[in-house]
C-alpha cells in the first residue's frame, strides 16, 4: 500500500508539473494574440488614413482594460516608398507603413513588426 500510494504521488506531482507549465504557455500565447490583433487594427486604421502624416514618428499607449491589463503601446511610421516621376493627373505615390507594437511579458519587454504599402494619390500640396 505504501509503495502504491507513493507510485500516486510521483504521478501526480508530475501531472501538476505539467499542467503548470501548460497554463503559462496558454498565458503567453493569448497574450500574443491579443497583440496581434491589436497591431492589426493599428495598421488599418493608418492604412485607411490618407491624412496620415508622412516621416512622422505616431506612438501610443494601449488603454490596459483594452488588452487585458498588459501594458503595451504602438509606433508607427509612413514613408515614402516610391513616386511616379512626373506629376499632373493620376500622379500617385507609394507609402511604406510600419507598426511596431510592444508589450511587457514577464518583466521583460517584447516586440511585433508589422509592414505594409498603400497607393496614394498626390494632391496639390504633395512636393515630395
Amino acid at each position: 500500500m505504501l509503495v502504491a500510494t507513493t507510485i500516486m504521488g510521483l504521478a501526480i506531482v508530475g501531472l501538476m508539473a505539467g499542467l503548470s507549465g501548460a497554463t503559462r504557455n496558454a498565458s503567453r500565447l493569448r497574450d500574443y494574440d491579443r497583440v496581434v490583433q491589436l497591431a492589426r487594427l493599428r495598421m488599418n486604421d493608418i492604412l485607411a488614413d490618407p491624412k496620415a502624416p508622412r516621416n512622422t514618428l505616431m506612438q501610443g499607449v494601449f488603454p490596459p482594460e483594452l488588452v487585458g491589463g498588459l501594458q503595451s503601446g504602438w509606433r508607427g511610421t509612413v514613408t515614402l516608398a516610391e513616386k511616379t516621376p512626373l506629376g499632373g493627373l493620376g500622379a500617385f505615390s507609394l507609402d511604406r507603413v510600419q507598426v511596431d507594437v510592444w508589450w511587457i511579458s514577464n518583466g521583460q519587454r517584447r516586440t511585433l513588426s508589422l509592414e505594409s504599402y498603400r497607393k496614394r494619390e498626390l494632391g496639390q500640396t504633395d512636393t515630395e
